[in-house]
């Protein structure tokens, strides 16, 4: 048995969500439904115009990886998360709340100067999440921040597709990569956002290489990573990006590939408030129930269950007694 479940690879991030209109994104000329990297004027100008538009979910440490590991962290799983923040009130806050949720992390997370990542995540009425992102000193990840005896005892290489944008954090997304395949430990990325894919393309081969173990996606990065407008074409190309992928479609469930055939596992009826966070809480809930023993069916099910109840609230988690609740829904081995 390895240590970690999944052992994680991304931008440390704290989280602020600010309710807003489709209005006020126009009038701040702020692309809707995307992740837009900003620099801290920007970001510092953004949360000024909106500061009366704070949503109910508190400040929290995040960046798309980190959401993934703290949900299987929270069902009961191990994981492990290596990234960089500064020795500023953001990162210190960022590191207490990643240890509160069972995350463990590379010691030298922690760096004296420099200002932490922060992500402004804007709700619309329509639960439509867009985002607005100053990487800070995330953007120094580098191979030295990688623990290559963490990933050997991992069942799992967790990526965001996020590394990409930066050549420092792509390097170490690929040599964490080159670490998981001498280890024999199973590479998962995730392709984050359709604005990603479309043009960070190149990068994103380059972690992909000759194939990964397993591709998360939602329909609109399908069809941009295959460029076609054809999602039944999209799903066979992905046959040759990953031995296993699961393409989500929001109220109209997910596709799985288990490497020999298609499955579907359909949505969780709910009325969605906010779709911040469910991408990445699908991915830790599959992952946990993947690394429980269970088939990929089961797990997309679950998945889907724990994303449905993710959306009906505010925040990219679950409420503190969720976790236990929806995990008492699955059959894991002893």
């Amino acid at each position: 048995m390895k240590r970690y479940d999944v052992y994680g690879l991304g931008s440390a991030l704290v989280d602020t969500e600010l309710d807003v209109t489709d209005q006020d994104l126009h009038n701040l000329d702020i692309k809707k439904g995307l992740m837009t990297l900003v620099d801290e004027a920007r970001q510092d100008f953004l949360q000024a115009s909106l500061k009366d538009h704070l949503v109910m979910s508190k400040r929290a440490c995040g960046g798309s990886a980190a959401n993934t590991l703290i949900a299987l962290s929270q069902f009961g799983g191990k994981s492990y998360f290596s990234c960089k923040v500064a020795n500023d009130d953001y990162g210190r806050f960022y590191m207490q709340d990643l240890a509160d949720n069972g995350v463990d992390h590379n010691p030298q997370s922690l760096v004296e100067s420099g200002t932490t990542g922060k992500c402004l995540v804007m709700i619309t009425d329509d639960a439509e999440r867009t985002m607005n992102t100053f990487l800070g000193i995330s953007t120094q990840l580098s191979t030295d921040d990688i623990d290559r005896e963490a990933i050997a005892n991992s069942e799992y290489l967790y990526l965001e597709g996020y590394l990409v944008t930066g050549d420092s954090t792509r390097e170490a997304a690929l040599s964490a990569c080159a670490s998981a395949r001498e280890a024999q430990t199973k590479v998962a990325l995730s392709l984050s956002d359709p604005g990603i894919v479309a043009h960070f393309r190149e990068g994103l081969k380059q972690m992909v290489g000759a194939g990964i173990d397993l591709l998360f996606c939602n329909e609109a990065e399908a069809l941009a990573w295959c460029e076609t407008d054809d999602i039944d074409q999209a799903l066979e190309q992905l046959k040759s990006t990953a031995k296993q992928f699961v393409v989500t479609g929001g109220s109209r469930g997910a596709t799985i590939f288990n490497g020999c055939d298609f499955l579907h596992a359909p949505a969780q009826p709910v009325k969605a408030v906010d779709t911040n966070g469910a991408g990445d809480m699908f991915a830790g809930a599959y992952l946990y129930a993947l690394t429980q023993g269970c088939e990929c069916l089961e797990a997309a099910t679950f998945a889907n269950l724990a994303a449905g109840h993710v959306v009906s609230d505010y925040g990219p988690r679950l409420r503190s007694d969720g976790y236990a609740t929806l995990k008492a829904s699955l059959k894991v081995r002893d």
